[in-house]
């Protein structure tokens, strides 16, 4: 609990520490070298690489827009109101759903225009600061992954959860710079906000455990426990 008190603490200081070079202008030389490295010199309309690198990155950020996220975390809360664990299924829906009210409302207090300088290759319209994609992703893939680490004792199921999580969420930040419609400090910050409110839910759910408010981990937390055995 310390460690991640002290990771979601790292977070919130990152974000304040980008939100403040971007609100005095500071972040532009870096901002503009950065998306203009993903395109074609020359030509800010014709991004790097294949044809087909543009498709998957379409698809990729797709993964972190509003729809697919709802349907992940409504698939994900049924499936552990199912599993008996209805307070685990509750928990996701709050921690998702606030969290990404604050990133809007975020959105709304920095009122950050989106970038200008490159070619938009999907269609935006709501503000920039913070990336939506890459706040929502983090907020809903680290939570959600950080609930099956608290939910389940195999270790290879904690580990596999937890790099899925990371990965996805920065795939998804990577593609809004790839695509042009986001600042890369717009993504950072994005994530940075958005890791610190899974911390924050990991803590939350410690707690929650602790107190028999949501369903622990069955077992003693090891892999190689020895099943029980059936009465005769």
């Amino acid at each position: 609990m310390l460690l991640a008190l002290l990771a979601a603490a790292l977070a919130l200081l990152g974000f304040a520490f980008i939100a403040d070079e971007v609100v005095e202008g500071e972040t532009h030389a870096f901002d503009q070298a950065v998306l203009l490295a993903f395109r074609a010199p020359g030509d800010p309309a014709d991004p790097l690489g294949p044809a087909w690198l543009e498709i998957v990155m379409r698809d990729v950020t797709a993964l972190g827009g509003t729809t697919v996220l709802t349907l992940l975390t409504l698939i994900v809360a049924g499936f552990l109101a199912i599993d008996g664990k209805r307070a685990a299924a509750l928990f996701v829906l709050l921690a998702t759903s606030s969290g990404g009210l604050l990133s809007y409302a975020l959105k709304l207090g920095f009122e950050r225009p989106r970038p200008d300088l490159v070619a938009h290759l999907v269609d935006v319209r709501t503000l920039s600061f913070p990336s939506g994609h890459a706040m929502g992703s983090a907020i809903t893939f680290l939570t959600l992954g950080v609930l099956i680490v608290r939910t389940e004792r195999k270790r290879r199921v904690k580990a596999y959860a937890l790099a899925v999580a990371v990965g996805l969420t920065l795939l998804v930040g990577f593609s809004r710079i790839y695509l042009g419609v986001h600042w890369p400090t717009d993504v950072l910050a994005g994530w940075c906000a958005g890791s610190a409110w899974a911390l924050l839910c990991w803590i939350t759910v410690l707690l929650l455990q602790r107190r028999g408010k949501v369903e622990s981990p069955t077992g003693n937390g090891s892999e190689d426990a020895s099943p029980r055995t059936p009465p005769s």
